[in-house]
């Protein structure tokens, strides 16, 4: 009963106190890496390795998006390219 109550009190503390997360990739990650982790007898670890895995590949690709992307500045008119 005393576990109980103690993560019914670390649940309500971390809810009422956390901010937006920006869990880009964790999501499929974790997914992906739980089922991995489930055959290796392993859920939980597979989970949180699969989370940061997808979090920093979603970064890398996002960055990698960015960087790709034509530059605007404000004042600068946008010419269209000549269509031959």
């Amino acid at each position: 009963m005393r576990a109980l109550l103690c993560g019914v009190a670390l649940s309500l503390a971390v809810g009422l106190t956390a901010v937006p997360a920006d869990a880009k990739g964790c999501i499929k990650g974790a997914i992906i890496g739980g089922a991995a982790g489930h055959l290796a007898h392993h859920g939980v670890l597979g989970a949180a390795a699969g989370c940061i895995i997808g979090h920093h590949q979603a970064k890398v690709r996002e960055r990698a998006e960015r960087a790709h992307a034509p530059e605007h500045r404000p004042g600068q008119e946008q010419t269209p390219a000549p269509s031959y």
